[in-house]
């Protein structure tokens, strides 16, 4: 099965899990959503911002990216949780991809330092319009505050996929 790693990452976390997943499970690739317009990413700003956008449902431009999804028979959702959701790139994604991404096996996780997870992966499939997600996984800042246990969690994943 050809899989396609799509996510957004800011701090990092979410794109250390995408590189784990991508070398756990066969033919695997990954797509890094970039916004057109970069979101403050230090201080205050950085959640002022970026939680309007997110609770404002905005769907930033993104940079060019050459991908046939109709390739792929699974698409995995990346994503940090901000103010409860997910990130605006995402949202992006899905709405530009809608129609055949409800064709394809899914399955998302989240990265997150407080609460919201699952909430958000709830959110995803209503965008996305689907019931749900074959597999999903909620991260608390497995880059930033790497353990054993956190590294134990994204291998629970790998495994889930491979079956």
């Amino acid at each position: 099965m050809k899989t396609l790693i799509v996510y957004y990452s800011m701090g990092g976390n979410t794109e250390y899990v995408a590189e784990k997943i991508k070398a756990g499970i066969e033919d695997a690739d990954t797509l890094r959503l970039v916004p057109k317009k970069a979101y403050k990413d230090k201080g205050f700003a950085k959640f002022v911002w970026g939680g309007k956008s997110a609770l404002m449902a905005e769907k930033p431009e993104l940079e060019d990216y050459s991908v046939d999804i109709s390739q792929y028979d699974r698409i995995i959702y990346g994503f940090p949780v901000w103010a409860g959701t997910i990130t605006p790139p995402i949202r992006t994604f899905v709405a530009d991809n809608k129609e055949i991404l409800k064709g394809k096996r899914n399955c998302a996780y989240a990265c997150m330092a407080g609460s919201g997870g699952v909430k958000a992966i709830e959110k995803l499939a209503k965008a996305i319009g689907i019931k749900g997600f074959e597999a999903t996984s909620i991260f608390i800042d497995p880059k930033d505050s790497p353990s054993a246990e956190k590294d134990a969690q994204i291998n629970g994943l790998i495994v889930a996929l491979n079956q």
